[in-house]
């Protein structure tokens, strides 16, 4: 994918992370000569993540808290391992600015952003001021915490509600993932929001500080994936679009957007303008690393600020498609010191799609169902594949089992093709020749999603998932 030099960067990197993120950074690190250390919970042993690497070593139980998030265990490990730098992937402690310190005081590099960095896009009233800063308006609403244990407090939160027009969203600052959010539609119902968005807000992030922002009717999810580096150079590497979400979370990401207010010449200055946005609210703090930019688009392309990941994300597969790059080489690169190439100007090349299979129950409101994966076939029965037109990247294999501690994504399917409908194509095909089985997911349903009138014709907002599932 790279044509940068593979001369090692660092001789041995530590995972922070398990899964398909951790076999994806080992699959980079093995390419560049980098020895990997892997991590694992007790639930994880037989994980494939633990083979593949070089060395690995047990954190705790399978309980997040015990394992994956336990910060003494993981240092531990950094010390045990000798690792020169720790890539913390996405989740867990990847955006935890207490996390990168540490790592930094052990005098190993964190793959990542600085501390300081994390800190402003951690808290979601600081990532608001750097927008405002910035010159990117991010939706409006309330730019410092509300009060909630007042009637002032109160009553300020139903004046801006008035002002900038209701429904309104409540959301805990803390949060993420549509975890302490609520939709208050009338004035009637915003006492009881901020009271029950701070109590979740304190139980999920132990912060129970809340803002208001305008709800955003019919709205796009989409985002910019930049990547900054120490030498002042700032790229924004195209758009994504990740509108198809149930409980607030991805299922499905496309790039380029097939939103109709980025065609035409018109269009085109649009997207120009959303890439300016994103490179500013980066530059604002001085990024460094591989960051993601998300907007909120309205049905009139209107895009607003909502906050940036600062981390490799999830779906980064689909910018790796279409631009031909190696993101997390970039990220390794970076972190060691090394100027980015010059990537002004590179165009993107056709269409990719990623569809996440979950072992969930689109049919229940998308409910997890953990349970064993006894038989598992990608595409037609090859294995895990990388191939110019399709990717398969899963944290898991046959005898293995999806438990109730993490996420239950069973893999990512990528697809690229010239076309977006070369690329529906191609995606289709390779769900239809996949087996994951007993276990329920949702398969049936991701194709279902791919021949529905509107993703074919690309209209679609946040809701459509939800609305599809009710369909008969």
């Amino acid at each position: 994918m790279s044509t940068l030099p593979t001369t090692p960067l660092f001789s041995k990197v530590l995972i922070a992370n398990r899964g398909e993120i951790a076999r994806r950074v080992i699959r980079t690190c093995k390419r560049l000569g980098i020895a990997t250390v892997a991590v694992f919970s007790e639930a994880d042993r037989d994980s494939p993540h633990v083979s593949e690497a070089d060395e690995a070593i047990l954190l705790g139980p399978a309980a997040p808290k015990d394992s994956y998030l336990n910060v003494d265990a993981l240092l531990s490990a950094i010390r045990t391992s000798g690792a020169q730098a720790v890539h913390p992937g996405y989740g867990f402690l990847s955006e935890k600015s207490s996390f990168a310190r540490a790592v930094a005081e052990l005098g190993v590099t964190f793959i990542g952003p600085s501390p300081d960095v994390l800190d402003a896009f951690g808290d979601k009233m600081k990532a608001r001021h750097v927008a405002h800063a910035a010159g990117t308006s991010p939706v409006p609403g309330t730019d410092e915490p509300i009060t909630i244990d007042t009637p002032e407090g109160i009553a300020h939160a139903k004046s801006v509600a008035s002002t900038v027009g209701y429904p309104v969203v409540v959301k805990a600052v803390g949060g993420g993932g549509g975890i302490g959010m609520q939709l208050v539609q009338a004035e009637s119902g915003m006492e009881r929001a901020l009271k029950s968005c701070s109590d979740r807000g304190k139980a999920s992030f132990a912060d129970a500080r809340v803002y208001l922002e305008h709800y955003v009717s019919k709205p796009r999810h989409i985002e910019v994936q930049v990547f900054c580096d120490t030498h002042g150079n700032a790229y924004a590497l195209g758009e994504r679009e990740c509108s198809i979400q149930r409980r607030h979370q991805k299922i499905v990401e496309e790039s380029p957007s097939p939103a109709s207010f980025f065609h035409g010449d018109a269009g085109q200055q649009r997207r120009q303008s959303l890439y300016d946005a994103a490179l500013r609210v980066v530059k604002q703090v001085g990024y460094v690393g591989a960051g993601t930019c998300e907007f909120i688009a309205d049905a009139e392309g209107n895009l607003f600020f909502l906050e940036v990941n600062a981390r490799l994300q999830v779906e980064h597969p689909v910018t790796e498609m279409v631009t031909g790059l190696d993101l997390v080489e970039l990220q390794l690169r970076v972190a060691a010191g090394e100027s980015l190439p010059d990537l002004a100007g590179r165009s993107t090349d056709g269409h990719a799609i990623e569809a996440r299979i979950y072992a969930e129950d689109p049919a229940k409101g998308f409910i997890p169902k953990p349970g064993p994966i006894d038989e598992l076939v990608w595409a037609g029965g090859v294995g895990d594949l990388q191939s110019r037109t399709l990717r398969i990247e899963s944290g898991v294999r046959a005898g293995n089992k999806v438990t109730p501690f993490y996420d239950p994504m069973v893999a990512k399917v990528v697809a690229w093709g010239p076309t977006r409908q070369a690329a529906i194509a191609e995606l289709d095909q390779a769900l239809a020749t996949t087996t994951v089985a007993p276990c329920t997911t949702n398969l049936g349903f991701l194709r279902k999603l791919l021949a529905s009138d509107e993703f074919q014709e690309g209209q679609y907002d946040t809701k459509f998932a939800e609305v599809l599932a009710k369909r008969p």
